[in-house]
């Protein structure tokens, strides 16, 4: 066994430990490390098969800021662990179901049938000047501008879909009306009144 098929199992067996560790969990944060944990594995695998660009850029996007917002977020929310568990316990059985159907289709996809190396040949090992981000960059920009501009067309309507989902109308928060502020008026805010003085006896 070759040191780099060594690595491919070291890194596979934890992110597969690690992703079933994050939906074992109870306590949330818990999950979210073993989430980062999962993510740095990928990137690992990633590097194995000489994808640097999008290893670096897990590491540092999803790593380094998404699941430092998904801490926060965690840790600021009163998670009430209780009705957690009761809900997970009563959708055990549906979660169970889903789970053994989607192994099946992964079975059925990647058993050695009908997609194993006779009909599907590895590619051939890039050169060592190869350039693998500018690579991605000329693939996404050229033959798959269309598929590109979908996704950020949905991204952007699912933005737009969770800003208003969480704008809601809270009347006893109290915010600031601009419109009030910009048309108010000095003699609105500031009286002068002339009293006449007072003389000490």
């Amino acid at each position: 066994m070759s040191f780099e098929k060594f690595l491919f199992y070291v890194f596979a067996a934890l992110l597969i430990f690690s992703a079933v560790m994050v939906i074992s969990r109870r306590n949330p944060v818990h999950s979210a490390l073993f989430l980062v944990l999962a993510f740095f594995n990928s990137a690992g695998l990633w590097m194995l098969a000489e994808a640097e660009f999008l290893a670096i850029v897990l590491v540092l996007v999803y790593v380094g800021a998404v699941m430092v917002l998904f801490l926060f977020v965690i840790m600021m929310l009163d998670v009430d662990t209780a009705a957690m568990r009761a809900g997970f316990i009563r959708y055990l059985p549906v979660g169970i179901l889903v789970a053994l159907v989607m192994f099946a289709e992964m079975f059925m996809v990647l058993g050695p049938k009908h997609f194993g190396s006779a009909i599907f040949p590895p590619p051939e090992r890039a050169p060592a000047d190869a350039n693998n981000a500018a690579d991605l960059g000329m693939a996404l920009f050229t033959n798959n501008l269309y598929a590109l501009e979908i996704a950020a067309v949905i991204l952007l309507v699912a933005i737009v879909a969770a800003i208003s989902l969480t704008l809601r109308r809270r009347p006893e928060c109290r915010k600031q009306d601009i419109s009030k502020q910009v048309r108010v008026k000095a003699r609105d805010r500031l009286k002068i009144i002339k009293m006449a003085a007072e003389e000490k006896g």
